[in-house]
């Protein structure tokens, strides 16, 4: 038998030409296969009668055409930017991995190991057999828990029927933002944001509606503006307080003032951030939105384990708010994830019970945050141009770098906005930041301050040696 096989240039289709005996045998059975990378095969057959000198001889052609396989995605999914902390974090590590010796700055993960207690609980709940699925809201120990650390530390009460458990504050928010926006409706976002903010009202058929904040007024909302841009397709005002990536700090008097223009709007819900409440710098103060009068019925605060505790790998965070909401976002959780791990959750237990805002072990870890932010801050203070709002929270500075946009590097060209600024910090100096313009601002550059200060003094050193080599460009 002879095959032949002759496809077109395209490769998108493919005939095997088959040859039977003289006989009316039909067609042979030894096929030899075709591969075709994302396609898909559709077979034919057809028959030829040749004759020739009175003779009549049949032929059985099979005919391979391999069809493009729709990879087309969900116009949803095309609407959302992919993460630039993880992306950056993602490719200094591949960097890392490769040799290259460069400092990580870009994640926001405190570099503190998980505290013992925590940790030798979840070992307890994997020695105890506690191993199996817990209810989908999360068990009655943690959820009576965080209850009790809601009334005690915040100053608003709840019951477990009103916490939702969940794999993260991530997963806390988006549930939160799904479960009560509606296509079209628009969420509101302060400027900086953290990056996963608009992608998330994106994701619930929303718009995003963006509120520039300014460095002067350490990048805080003015209740004035919030309320020429509200409307009544404003459904969602979402704050952070300490805010990533700013760590500024909401004080008591100003959330205050945004409450009296969201009472005006009946319609406006408030997501409340409160993931670095622990993290502060005195004399700053944490108020919970909920706590201020008549904004407990529409605040939903979501709160976790990953900053405070050091247990970014534990995956645990939790929704607080009425009962109709949360229930709600526990609807969508039990379709998506259920519920979180029971190991993580015997672990979140044990620190809720390190004492008032996690006692001396997160106080510990506080303090050398703070050691590292005053550094910093006098650090890059000595850079000409460079401006700076102190952070009260968190572990990040947001430094204003745009007095660098407009210059060259030698082999590395113009500097234009923080996205080049950064990839010319990492190439250069090897030290990995994320461009503001991921969080809303673009004249801006994220430093994350969860590192040893021996390794921040290192990435300073990197930095400034770095910038001495950019020049002003010359016009041609």
């Amino acid at each position: 038998m002879a095959n032949s096989l002759q496809t077109s240039s395209s490769t998108t289709t493919a005939r095997l030409s088959l040859r039977s005996p003289s006989s009316d045998s039909g067609l042979d059975s030894g096929l030899r296969s075709v591969s075709f990378p994302l396609k898909s095969l559709k077979f034919l057959t057809r028959q030829i009668v040749i004759k020739q000198q009175n003779k009549s001889r049949r032929r059985t052609e099979l005919v391979v055409k391999a069809m493009e396989v729709d990879i087309s995605l969900s116009p949803r999914v095309n609407s959302v930017k992919p993460s630039k902390t993880v992306a950056i974090t993602d490719q200094a590590t591949a960097l890392v991995q490769a040799g290259v010796p460069v400092i990580r700055l870009a994640a926001g993960e405190p570099d503190f190991d998980t505290p013992a207690p925590i940790a030798e609980a979840g070992k307890n709940a994997i020695r105890e057999g506690y191993t199996r699925y817990t209810p989908n809201a999360g068990t009655v120990e943690i959820r009576q828990a965080i209850c009790n650390k809601l009334k005690e530390e915040n100053g608003i009460s709840y019951t477990p029927d009103q916490i939702l458990v969940s794999n993260g504050a991530k997963q806390s928010i988006v549930q939160a933002v799904m479960a009560v926006c509606s296509p079209g409706d628009e969420v509101i976002i302060p400027a900086p944001f953290w990056v996963s903010y608009p992608e998330m009202a994106r994701l619930a058929d929303a718009k995003p509606v963006i509120l520039p904040t300014h460095i002067s007024e350490n990048f805080l909302l003015d209740p004035k503006v919030l309320e020429s841009k509200l409307t009544e397709k404003s459904r969602l005002l979402i704050l952070c307080s300490p805010s990533n990536p700013t760590g500024s700090v909401y004080p008591k008097r100003l959330l205050e003032e945004i409450a009296q223009v969201v009472a005006k709007h009946p319609r406006l819900l408030v997501l409340s951030d409160e993931i670095y409440e622990h993290i502060i710098y005195a004399p700053a103060t944490h108020t919970s939105f909920a706590s201020l009068p008549g904004m407990w019925e529409r605040t939903l605060t979501v709160n976790g384990f990953s900053k405070a505790f050091a247990m970014t790998g534990w995956r645990l965070g939790y929704l607080a708010g009425p009962k109709h909401f949360v229930s709600a976002c526990g609807k969508i959780q039990s379709q998506f994830t259920s519920g979180a791990s029971s190991i993580a959750q015997k672990a979140g237990v044990a620190a809720l019970g390190l004492g008032y805002a996690g006692g001396e072990a997160v106080s510990i870890m506080v303090k050398a945050f703070r050691e590292r932010r005053d550094f910093l801050v006098k650090s890059f203070g000595e850079l000409e141009g460079v401006k700076i709002s102190e952070p009260k929270g968190a572990f990040y500075l947001f430094i204003d770098f745009s007095s660098y946009y407009g210059t060259e590097a030698e082999g590395f060209g113009k500097i234009e906005n923080s996205e080049s600024l950064c990839r010319y910090l990492l190439d250069e100096g090897q030290v990995a930041l994320v461009p503001g313009d991921a969080f809303g601002d673009d004249s801006c550059i994220r430093i994350s301050y969860a590192a040893s200060l021996t390794t921040l003094q290192a990435a300073v050193e990197r930095i400034k040696k770095a910038l001495i080599l950019l020049r002003r460009a010359v016009p041609v």
